[in-house]
């Protein structure tokens, strides 16, 4: 497997062949429209650059002059048989593990803040023909708030059961994002919204929370923990109501 670069864009071609060194995929570069080589799997140009004669069956993928990272991903994806779909799995918690996946390439991996998630996903599959985005079904509350939030692509409600595998040493903190590429991989079920009511023990820990963060002096009533619980308040929102009511 071979990708050519072909394009006169110098800054184009300096973050394109840096793409492709960071991820360990053989490349060349060419002059636009001069011969191709025999060995080319998929050709990689710039907006104004004429991609010359491409043998059949090569796909050619234009290049954006600020983002070659997401040329890099669809050029793995067509490699790999994917059509250049963008699946992104997530494994959800309070900073839920995020894997970017183009064909079978986990292209990027992320783990943020659960109220970052959204804005996150959107950047990682703008631009991208028929994304999905996968979720496990573990941490209810939380991946009820990221599904609700993530309204205009498609969601799949994904068996989490034995996507985390065993951590060796010097793996710790990589369980999360090993789960949510497993994520990605594992078909699941159509989602556009997903209605959890909380458990007792579940309003208990925010509530107990909501103690620590008063430093010691109050908890949150349980009706507002449950709006905390459904991602109606943060926890310094419902303290602030629990002082002025």
């Amino acid at each position: 497997m071979t990708v050519v670069v072909a394009t006169e864009d110098f800054e184009l071609y300096h973050d394109l062949v840096g793409e492709l060194r960071e991820r360990s995929v053989r490349f060349t570069t060419v002059q636009p429209g001069d011969p191709l080589p025999d060995t080319i799997s998929a050709l990689v140009v710039g907006a104004d650059d004429d991609p010359g004669a491409v043998p059949p069956g090569v796909p050619v993928i234009v290049a954006e002059a600020d983002d070659a990272r997401r040329a890099v991903d669809e050029t793995l994806a067509r490699l790999g048989g994917a059509d250049g779909r963008v699946v992104v799995g997530i494994d959800p918690g309070d900073r839920p593990g995020i894997a970017v996946l183009a064909g079978d390439d986990v292209v990027a991996v992320y783990q943020v803040p659960l109220a970052d998630v959204p804005a996150l996903v959107e950047a990682e599959i703008e631009g991208a023909p028929d994304p999905l985005v996968r979720i496990g079904d573990g941490a209810r509350l939380q991946g009820a708030r990221i599904v609700e939030a993530l309204s205009d692509v498609r969601v799949e409600l994904v068996d989490e059961t034995g996507t985390t595998p065993h951590l060796g040493a010097g793996a710790r903190g990589a369980g999360d994002l090993l789960a949510a590429a497993n994520i990605a991989r594992r078909e699941g079920e159509p989602i556009e919204r997903r209605d959890v009511e909380p458990t007792a023990g579940e309003l208990q820990r925010i509530k107990t929370a909501s103690r620590e963060r008063s430093g010691g002096e109050r908890a949150i009533t349980e009706a507002l923990a449950r709006r905390v619980a459904k991602g109606e308040l943060t926890i310094e929102d419902a303290l602030a109501e629990h002082r002025d009511g």
